[in-house]
């Protein structure tokens, strides 16, 4: 999530001419400083192939040889990326995922994948029970009864008793 402020210097009648934005980064800024730094690995490590793409894209992607398939020579790991149609983009994707999957391999429940899931369905239980304490039904007291689906029942037989008194 983004939060900008645009200012814009000088009289109204420039719209858009001399516009500028100060962009800081919020939520993420603050989930990478309780996240361990992403795993490096050598180029040395890595055996990188370019292969032709499948699937939805048509002709494009058929054609041109944008995926990219990385295999880490000491574990055995093979990552394929296609993504975009970007080749350089699938590489770093690419890599991207090598990187979590051998930290997952290495650390287990301490990588940092782990660690973002963990935080997410924390997150998740929280939402939930805050919408439970939310939707709670209420003793509104008397004959009524509150429902869950916001519609009230009045018994009958006690209304009926009530008018014979």
């Amino acid at each position: 999530m983004f939060f900008c402020h645009i200012y814009r210097p000088g009289p109204r009648a420039t719209i858009l001419a001399g516009w500028s934005a100060l962009c800081v980064q919020g939520s993420r800024r603050r989930l990478a400083a309780q996240l361990p730094p992403r795993l490096v690995i050598s180029e040395d490590d890595i055996e990188e192939s370019f292969l032709k793409g499948s699937g939805p894209g048509g002709q494009k992607i058929n054609k041109t040889s944008s995926a990219v398939q990385l295999k880490h020579r000491p574990t055995g790991i093979v990552v394929k990326s296609q993504a975009t149609r970007s080749r350089s983009q699938n590489r770093s994707i690419a890599r991207r995922l090598l990187a979590d999957k051998l930290d997952d391999v290495e650390k287990g429940s301490e990588s940092r994948t782990a660690l973002k899931t963990e935080m997410k369905r924390k997150k998740k239980a929280s939402k939930m029970k805050k919408a439970r304490r939310k939707h709670r039904i209420h003793d509104h007291g008397g004959d009524q009864d509150y429902s869950a689906s916001g519609t009230e029942s009045i018994d009958v037989e006690d209304t009926k008793a009530r008018e014979d008194a």
